[in-house]
This record gives structure tokens, C-alpha cells and sequence, in this order.
């Protein structure tokens, strides 16, 4: 490293030991605030048992319902948010069925997929580590692979069980003895996770490789759909969404999972991949799968090890996975096994490591235990060059760059003011005051008003390596924004990256864009409207994901990629420019970025407002026409980072089919 890198270094990593001093203090006064609620705890006893408390019961009763109702009225943005919430749990009771007990196929399906002829003869070896499996579920695992339709697959069970649990052995065999599919070891110990698996590895015979938990299920037609992957698409990674059920009814459904397409930068946050992992056994890279290391997270870590070798994977969007929450499991308590959480963090910043990313902090987010917050390094001397296209609306544009001036700790950038046909003297008379700091300009675009071509006339006097395209009714909210904006989009691998928006009334404006979202089937805001505090679904408003686009009010991007593509797309005078830029990024081979960790706000649409009258309607029915004739296989396809289970209407509800 140089000395000026090395010297960088000691900034960021310093910088981020005062943060974690502040934590610490903050956790100081929590332990304080504890004890002094301990304290009067203790005199509690004595309270309850004066005549006032008691005879105040009734009254406290009421309160306490009311303020419930209030506070459940509140957190849903009110009246509205609330009835918005029930619509939702309402269609999520109603679509959960298809997914369950109901999805099985019929007879005459079975009979028709067991003799289906494909084009491989491929085995596929399930891995089960068994270690005192209660019966119940060690018999409903078994079961759902001996009822597996498609037959090439042999079942490794690896047993490390106590002597007090003899049982599992005896029921195992008993199986076996049926099924020369079902092979078993006794194992002399327990070598945990990871050693257990290796251990069931050693038995497997198999071209491909499935991970499988001793107390889950899975559906029927699982192995079917993964040989449709492998033989059609040529996958040599495959995944598929899954559910979490109670106790003995998979129908008893806790969460539905659907997932993304295979997106990396999902999976450094939070191993979303998970159930059910079928594999070529060619992507090892040595004869043990799990490293005992990473105990807990062994998989998280194997994951990204494997996919990373991947030629292919593929994501089966169908509920073929079924994981049982039951007491001390992960998937019904995290911290049941809190060492997982340390394992899962150590395997991510090793993975990033090995990639030459330099990685400050995994850090847990507010969503889960299991979602983290990736920090990298980001290089001081990158200049950005912020674009803020500008008609009159002098006071936005004010805040706009008042608030860039006030709270962005990343120094190095301009401000490009890409003026546009204003007629009030304040707007001029304010540009003549922003000129006195030499790293603010004002250039004058003088055509009628089209979004593209000013980004692009604007970006032609851009200083930067990085554009950074704003908005002028926006407003910084998070003093870091531009840092965690960069953190990304100094990626070689990355396109565009977007911020996370609110409105005026703190609900959510953008966290990324979705295909096909909406009324107008072009695209749509992801989690629109939704309160600030929200994690999201499946805590996706709390990391850092791929995205197919995000929206052109807050993007940056590496100059070089926007000049690359031809910048904006001029045909696209008003709407979906920012999509269409996005999608031309991404058939470049590059990934599109959603961080909500740079925050600002979004007054949609003050400056020149919205697109639902007059000419402005049938302009924006015109270039939404112009996006699904251009992107119709694309559109057709569903967004990847979407999940065709969930519906166009509003985003991350359960879709009714």
C-alpha cells in the first residue's frame, strides 16, 4: 500500500472505532437504565398489594387497551396503514394454501413424472447429519425422500446420536432395509455439524449434492423440478423458495419465503439461499463440503464458496422446501444458537477477503440477528460530481444543496446545477450566491424540458469519476449517504446504485425498482408507501440488495459505465429513463445496487409534477409503450430479483393465483 492508501486506512478505521465507542456508551446507559428498573422492580410486590393499585384495575385494563389500539393505529401510518395491513394478512391467509398440503400432486401426476425419461441419468446424494433426531421427525424426513417422484437419489445419513438415543439407528435401518437408496453410518462420536456432513459426504456416490436437514420435509415433486434445471438449463447450482411451518402441519405456516434470483449481493447479507442447495459435486474443492469453522453458518459459508465456482445457478420458484420450527431450531430462534451469528459474520468477511474487497465491519442489522450490514473501505480521493437539474422552485433547490453542504462527511465532490429554462430572478439571483463556493457551478441547458438530455448535457461537465444524479426536491437525511452510495458503485461489478427515499410523511418512497409493477405493467417502486419503520419483507428495507433498477432522483454511477451505454436514453423525455438506463447496465453483465443505509428524503415530484392529466397522461402512456415494446421478453420473464409468487399489484404481497 502506498503511504497516502495506508494513511486512508487509519481514517476509515479510526472513524470507526469512535462509532464503536459510541455504542458502547450508548449500551453503558442501557445497563444503567436496567438496574434502575431492577431497583424498582424489587418494590413492586409492595405497591400491588396497596388498596389503590387494586382498586385501579379496571381503569388500567381500558388504558392499556386503548393505548394498544392507538399504538397499532399509529405504527400503520394510520387509519389507512392499518386497513392496508389487514388487506395484506387477509390475502397472505388466502394464498398460503396453495403452497401447502395442496400443491402435492395427484396420483395420476406422480405415476406421469416417475415415468418421465431425462436426458441425464443423474443421482443425486442427499446429505442428513443425524444427532438424537426425535422420531416423528426423523421419519417425516425419510418419508418425504423415499415419496420423492423423481427415483435417482440416495439418502447419506451420517448418525453422531448419543448412546441414550438408540432409537435413531434402529429407525433408520428399518427404512433401509426396504430402500437400498437409504445409507447409514453409525458415527463413533459427534463431530457437530460440520464433521457430520463431511462424514455423510465420504458415503455419497451421486453427480450432484443436496443439503438436508434431519428434522424438515421436502415436497414431493422437489428432485422432479431440479432435474428440469439441470437437464434444460444446464444448472450446476439450484435453489428453490421455501416455508417455515409448527410442529407437525406444514399447512401451519409461520413465514413463505420467495426469493430473488441468484443475487450476490443478497447473500453477503444474509444467506437467503439456504434450502433446499442441490449441487454439482464438481464445484468442491476438496473432499470436505463444511469447514468446521464456520459451526452454525457452515452452510452459509459453503454457499458462497460454491456458487461463486457456479456456471450456473438456477432458482426454482416453487415451495419445495419446508423447514420446521420447533424449539432450540434456527429457524424458530436464531439465538438459539447465537454462535451461528459469529460464524456467519467470519464466513462473509473471509469470503470478501478472498475477492480483494476491504471489508471494515459485519454488523448486525435492526431486521435479524442473521442480517448484516457489510461496511467496506471507500477511497477518499474518488470525486463525485452531483447533477441537479433545475427550474425555478428556488426553496427545494435550496434545501436540496443546503442539506448536501451540511451533512455529507465524503469531501471530495461538485455540485453541477444544470439550469433549465427558469424565469424567476430568485432562482437567478440564488445561482449568482452558489457560485461563491468554488465547488458548486451553474450551466444552462436550453431546450425544452427532457430529463434525459440534461443528465446527459449536465454529465458532459462532469469533473468526477462518479455521476450522481439528484434531484432538486430532494433532501439529505443521513450525513454518510454519498459514502454508502460509493461503497457500491466503486465496484467494477456494479452499474447503478439508488438510495432509500421517504416522503414528507416518513413513508417509504423508493428502495429499489421492480418489473412490471403496477398499473401501467412498466415498472414500480418497491415497498411504496410503507412506514419508515418497517424491516420489509423478509427485512429486505434493512440491506443491501440487487435490484433490476433503481430510480434516476437519487442514482449514482461510475462515469465511465454512463458513457459507455450513450448515457440516457433521449427517446425517454420524462418516465422510465432511469429503468431503461438501468436495464442497458445490466445487459452489460453489471449489477444494479439498492443501499437503504444512504438515506434522503423524495418530495415526489414537487418541481414539475406528475404525470396523470392532460398531455402529461398521454406522454406517459406513450413512453410506457415505448418501455414494453423495447424490454416485452424482458417483462415477460418477471423480474429476477422479484419472485413470479408475488403479486404486480402491490409489491411483496402474496400473489393469488
Amino acid at each position: 500500500m502506498t503511504p497516502e492508501e495506508i494513511k486512508a486506512d487509519k481514517e476509515a478505521r479510526a472513524a470507526y472505532e469512535e462509532e464503536r465507542k459510541r455504542a458502547a456508551a450508548l449500551d453503558h446507559q442501557k445497563q444503567q437504565l436496567l438496574a434502575q428498573q431492577a431497583e424498582l422492580e424489587k418494590e413492586m410486590p409492595m405497591y400491588q398489594e396497596s388498596f389503590i393499585y387494586k382498586a385501579s384495575k379496571p381503569a388500567r385494563f381500558v388504558l392499556r387497551k386503548a393505548r394498544g389500539a392507538y399504538r397499532r393505529v399509529k405504527n400503520y401510518g394510520g387509519p389507512k396503514g392499518l386497513a392496508k395491513k389487514i388487506r395484506s394478512k387477509r390475502i397472505e391467509r388466502i394464498g398460503m394454501a396453495q403452497h401447502g398440503k395442496k400443491s402435492f400432486p395427484t396420483a395420476e401426476e406422480i405415476l406421469r413424472q416417475q415415468q418421465e425419461k431425462f436426458s441425464q441419468d443423474i443421482v443425486v446424494s442427499i446429505l442428513v447429519p443425524l444427532f438424537n433426531t426425535p422420531e416423528k421427525f426423523l421419519r417425516d424426513m425419510i418419508e418425504s425422500c423415499v415419496n420423492q417422484t423423481y427415483g435417482g437419489w440416495e439418502l447419506c445419513l451420517a448418525d453422531g446420536s448419543d448412546e441414550k438415543h438408540p432409537e435413531v439407528e434402529r429407525i433408520v435401518k428399518e427404512y433401509a432395509t426396504k430402500d437400498s437408496r437409504i445409507k447409514y453410518e453409525r458415527l463413533q462420536k459427534n463431530y457437530g455439524i460440520s464433521g457430520n456432513t463431511n462424514e455423510c459426504m465420504k458415503m455419497a456416490t451421486g453427480q450432484y449434492i443436496g443439503l438436508f436437514d434431519h428434522d424438515d420435509i421436502l415436497h414431493p415433486e422437489a428432485l422432479y423440478h431440479y432435474m428440469h434445471a439441470i437437464c434444460d438449463e444446464g444448472a450446476d447450482y439450484i435453489y428453490c423458495d421455501e416455508v417455515t411451518f409448527l410442529g407437525d402441519d406444514i399447512d401451519d405456516m409461520v413465514t413463505l419465503h420467495f426469493k430473488p434470483d441468484f443475487s450476490p449481493d443478497n447473500l453477503c447479507a444474509n444467506n437467503y439461499i439456504c434450502h433446499f442447495s442441490v449441487f454439482s459435486k464438481e464445484l468442491l474443492d476438496g473432499p470436505d463440503l463444511f469447514r468446521t469453522r464456520y459451526d452454525g453458518s457452515q452452510d452459509h459459508d459453503a454457499i458462497l464458496r460454491l456458487t461463486s465456482r457456479a456456471k450456473k445457478i438456477v432458482h426454482v420458484p416453487k415451495m419445495l422446501y419446508y423447514w420446521r420450527a420447533h424449539k432450540g431450531s434456527v429457524a424458530s430462534d436464531i439465538n438459539a444458537k447465537s454462535y451461528a451469528i459469529d460464524a456467519a459474520k467470519n464466513a462473509v468477511r473471509d469470503y470478501l477477503t478472498g475477492l480483494g474487497r476491504e471489508v471494515l465491519a459485519v454488523e448486525s442489522t435492526r431486521a435479524f440477528a442473521t442480517i448484516f450490514r457489510v461496511v467496506y473501505k471507500v477511497d477518499p480521493g474518488l470525486k463525485v460530481s452531483v447533477l441537479i437539474p433545475n427550474k425555478d422552485h428556488v426553496k427545494d433547490l435550496e434545501n436540496c444543496v443546503s442539506s448536501i453542504l451540511d451533512k455529507t462527511t465524503h469531501a471530495n465532490y461538485e455540485i453541477i446545477i444544470i439550469e433549465n429554462n427558469s424565469t424567476q430572478p430568485e432562482t437567478f439571483a440564488y445561482y449568482e450566491k452558489l457560485k461563491e463556493n468554488k465547488n458548486i457551478r451553474v450551466v444552462t441547458y436550453e431546450g425544452e424540458f427532457n430529463y434525459s438530455k440534461i443528465i446527459n448535457f449536465g454529465a458532459a461537465y462532469a469533473e468526477g469519476e462518479y455521476l450522481l444524479l439528484l434531484n432538486n426536491d430532494t433532501k439529505v437525511r443521513t450525513t454518510d449517504w454519498m459514502q454508502e452510495m460509493l461503497m457500491f458503485a466503486q465496484r467494477e461489478d456494479v452499474g447503478a446504485v439508488g438510495a432509500k427515499l421517504f416522503m414528507a410523511n416518513e413513508e417509504v418512497q423508493h428502495a429499489g425498482v421492480i418489473l412490471g409493477l403496477g398499473a401501467h405493467g412498466t415498472a414500480g417502486h418497491s415497498f411504496y408507501g410503507h412506514a419508515c419503520h418497517e424491516i420489509g419483507y423478509m427485512g429486505k428495507l434493512c440491506y443491501v440488495q440487487d435490484v433490476s433498477a433503481v430510480t434516476g432522483a437519487c442514482m449514482m454511477v461510475r462515469k465511465a459505465y454512463f458513457d459507455e451505454v450513450g448515457g440516457f436514453d433521449e427517446t425517454f423525455a420524462v418516465s422510465l429513463n432511469d429503468v431503461d438506463f438501468c436495464l442497458r447496465l445490466r445487459e452489460k453483465g453489471l449489477l444494479n445496487i439498492f443501499t437503504p443505509f444512504a438515506e434522503l428524503y423524495h418530495f415526489e415530484s414537487a418541481s414539475r409534477g406528475k404525470d396523470d392529466k392532460g398531455e402529461s397522461a398521454e406522454r406517459y402512456q406513450k413512453e410506457c409503450d415505448l418501455f414494453k415494446e423495447r424490454y416485452k421478453e424482458v417483462l415477460a420473464k418477471g423480474d429476477p430479483y422479484y419472485n413470479i409468487n408475488l403479486s404486480l399489484k402491490e409489491s411483496w404481497e402474496l400473489r393469488i393465483f
